[in-house]
């Protein structure tokens, strides 16, 4: 093994930087609320680009560009969505969610109910979240392993976990922070460097977009060859709209949309970073500032997966690129354009670029995984005397248990593609969190048992649709079933509240609490 050969070389900073920074801040996770909040000190600009780093994981820098080159159109869709959603949680969420103030995203419900149940439920809710989030992070990153560096998808598995449990586990969320800022923009910097030299190569967008309309020939179908490992063809349409593959209906569309837009106000990890800054009105120039980032990041990443059926269809590639383009599933176009438009240097960029994805993104899931079970679980169920040094130790091996966790999905999920996963995902949260943070945060008519009934239906009939395809009808098998999970959960809060009736008696004071103009 060459280390100077780029793709050793600039992957090999960015892990000693982020060892680095994570021993550097190691001193502030002594207490609870330096490791779950880091003290609620970061300002909009860092934590914009945090929450931008933990937002925008390898489902954007590989799955987005990788979707759009098998897609067309319809992998394009999915960044409108992301926007959105991103947009709406920093209107309606971030600034109260600040108000109110914690560490975790079960403590909202918790002290909303002032209930133990509800803590319990939303801790379960987390862990489903995170782990259908982590798994193709996982996916991520020991493919690039596999791929470019010659390892086993195990070893990948393995030793993502590691490093994950490391900078989790040792920097606490200082570290995480940190970490996540300088990660959003290497990666910016890896697809700026590339759109460069796409542009300088001649694929300016239009003319890649008259080849990709007026192509009538073959194109690769990137599941079958990811199962096979042969680049295996079909003949179709790729590059109109709709594209006839992910959105074959408007009611298709439409639960896609459901799914991606009030997941992101669902997803543990985003949510519990507003509790970072130190006031309200910093945690929605946080949001803003990440939405700047984020708006940028789709259109390039969108651009460079269109760039990339390009190259694919004109030809002239060396057959190991071919076989990437090919075989790597939908989860490898940006690695592998990035090898035959700059080669090894350019490669070695972008892959550093990819790393930096899966570790800012998983280490988010990480702090919100262990927050549930070190802080939800062993503080308020198993020790509720625990002092801060025990707190902050069952946090440290919260982090192992997630990476056990993590690690089994990860080695689950090898063939699937990382965009798809983590559509997922986000119906899971937008099923179960949405509902309750939306009617948490503006109706005072919710309570304790709405709440557990929303998130348990919201759960429940995700993974029905996801894991029993078989029994649901041939005509509503959606990618991402939004369009019914994600009504039934709001329904179930709405109609179980309101058949109960026990709506806290202190829900005045809380709501003027999290919407009051005063920093709390």
């Amino acid at each position: 093994m060459e280390l100077m050969e780029p793709k050793y070389l600039f992957t090999i900073i960015l892990l000693l930087t982020i060892i680095t920074i994570t021993f550097a801040t190691q001193r502030y996770t002594r207490s609870t609320v330096n490791f779950y909040v880091a003290g609620r000190s970061f300002g909009w600009v860092m934590n914009g680009s945090a929450i931008a780093g933990d937002y925008l994981s390898a489902a954007t820098f590989l799955g987005l560009a990788g979707l759009t080159f098998a897609f067309g159109y319809d992998g394009i869709f999915y960044t409108f969505c992301f926007s959105a959603g991103l947009t709406l949680l920093t209107v309606f969420v971030a600034g109260p969610l600040r108000r109110f103030g914690a560490y975790t995203v079960p403590d909202f419900l918790a002290q909303r109910f002032h209930s133990k149940r509800a803590r319990l439920v939303a801790v379960i809710v987390v862990l489903a979240i995170s782990g259908f989030y982590a798994a193709p992070q996982i996916l991520g990153a020991a493919a690039i392993l596999k791929m470019f560096f010659g390892t086993t998808y195990k070893f990948g598995v393995i030793f993502t976990v590691i490093v994950m449990v490391f900078y989790v586990g040792v920097g606490g969320m200082k570290g995480t922070t940190i970490n996540q800022a300088l990660e959003i923009w290497i990666r910016f910097g890896a697809f700026i460097i590339l759109f460069a030299i796409a542009i300088a190569a001649g694929h300016n967008y239009g003319k890649i977009l008259d080849l990709l309309v007026s192509f009538k020939g073959a194109i690769p179908d990137t599941a079958a060859a990811a199962a096979s490992g042969k680049a295996i063809m079909h003949n179709g349409p790729v590059w109109e709209w709709p594209g006839g593959y992910l959105f074959k209906t408007l009611p298709s569309t439409i639960s896609i949309l459901f799914g991606l837009v009030f997941g992101t106000l669902g997803l543990p990890h985003i949510l519990l970073r507003f509790y970072t800054n130190p006031s309200a009105k910093e945690a929605r120039y946080s949001g803003l500032f990440a939405i700047g980032i984020a708006s940028a990041f789709f259109i390039l990443a969108l651009y460079l997966g269109t760039v990339g059926r390009a190259v694919y269809v004109e030809g002239g590639l060396l057959p190991h690129i071919v076989k990437n383009f090919t075989t790597g599933g939908t989860n490898m176009v940006i690695p592998t354009l990035a090898e035959a438009l700059g080669g090894k240097w350019l490669l070695g960029i972008v892959v550093a670029g990819a790393f930096a994805a899966v570790f800012s993104n998983l280490s988010g899931l990480f702090i919100a995984s262990t927050g549930a079970l070190g802080h939800d679980i062993y503080s308020h169920f198993i020790n509720t005397n625990a002092t801060e040094k025990q707190k902050v130790s069952a946090a440290r091996w919260s982090t192992v248990l997630c990476g056990i966790f993590y690690g089994a999905l990860g080695l689950m999920v090898e063939k699937l593609a990382i965009g798809m996963l983590v559509g997922l995902a986000f119906n899971v949260a937008a099923s179960t969190f949405a509902p309750i943070f939306v009617l948490g945060i503006w109706w005072r008519g919710m309570t304790e048992k709405g709440a557990i009934a929303g998130m348990l239906v919201g759960l429940l009939s995700s993974l029905y649709f996801i894991f029993l395809p078989s029994l649901v009808p041939e005509a509503i098998r959606y990618p991402v079933p939004g369009l019914f999970t994600v009504p039934l959960g709001f329904l179930a809060v709405y109609i179980v509240s309101k058949l109960d009736g026990m709506v806290p008696a202190d829900v005045n004071d809380f709501m003027v609490k999290i919407h009051s103009k005063e920093v709390v």
